[in-house]
């Protein structure tokens, strides 16, 4: 009688263990075909992670590039300059390079490249633009459509104000998604973030130290970030950019546009 209570005892285990599985699977296949039919939603399917647009053709020309710098042993710097261009701060940048001989990126934001034309126009020679967005909104919260149609605005505020086509793009706080390569891909740009970005924050009124920070940092190659527009804090950097260009000279660096880094990087000895 025991071993029969035994022997129902490990059949009833099994078929129970049997069942639990069955429903274990199940649950997991339920639990896929939700997340997959949630994945065909926002924000997945069609939205911003998303580096597709429905089952039709792509409308675009091929690949796109993203550059953080350049691996080269030539003491080569690009200089970079995001958001504006605001009447506060910009003409101080221009100003500032021109004395200094020293052409920039300046990644512009097409709404202000509108409003505030007359600032950058006739001063960019030597220098280069990219595209920043229309409004400095978060282009990897947005699906494939919405973000091509604001970097479209964009670029072409930002050749109606400097006369010069955009061909590089930053996406706002460097952040990425399907829908933003999509977009790139379709304007046929390339997608530059950066290698070093400057610290205002951490040498609150000491332009010299900052400098000095920023020297020591950069390498062959850099990509450098700086603003010309924002809070009070950021113009420890700028009031110091006459150090920071004297002293990365100093060791030896040539600045040049990010486009003049790129194409020297990818000629052998163009770089040297």
């Amino acid at each position: 009688m025991a071993d029969g209570v035994a022997r129902w005892g490990r059949r009833a285990v099994l078929r129970r263990a049997a069942l639990l599985g069955g429903g274990v699977a199940l649950g997991v296949a339920g639990t896929t075909q939700t997340a997959w039919i949630a994945d065909r939603r926002l924000p997945l399917g069609g939205g911003p992670a998303s580096a597709t647009v429905g089952s039709g053709h792509q409308q675009v020309g091929g690949g796109v590039e993203v550059v953080w710098g350049v691996r080269t042993d030539a003491p080569l710097v690009a200089l970079t300059f995001d958001d504006g261009p605001q009447p506060q701060w910009t003409p101080m940048v221009l100003d500032t390079l021109a004395e200094h001989r020293v052409p920039a990126t300046f990644f512009l934001v097409g709404e202000r490249a509108r409003r505030h034309a007359a600032l950058v126009r006739d001063r960019l020679a030597g220098h280069e633009v990219g595209n920043h967005s229309w409004a400095h909104h978060d282009l990897a919260r947005m699906d494939a459509r919405t973000a091509y149609d604001d970097l479209r605005r964009s670029h072409e505020a930002i050749t109606a104000a400097t006369g010069v086509a955009p061909r590089l793009l930053r996406p706002p706080w460097g952040h990425l998604g399907g829908a933003v390569l999509h977009a790139a891909a379709r304007l046929d740009y390339r997608l530059v973030l950066w290698t070093l970005q400057m610290v205002e924050g951490e040498y609150p009124h000491d332009p010299a130290g900052h400098a000095r920070r920023i020297v020591a940092d950069v390498r062959p190659g850099t990509i450098l970030l700086g603003h010309d527009v924002g809070p009070e804090r950021r113009l420890v950097a700028l009031r110091g950019l006459p150090d920071m260009i004297s002293g990365l000279r100093a060791r030896g660096y040539t600045f040049v546009t990010v486009s003049e880094l790129l194409r020297r990087a990818a000629v052998p000895g163009a770089a040297r």
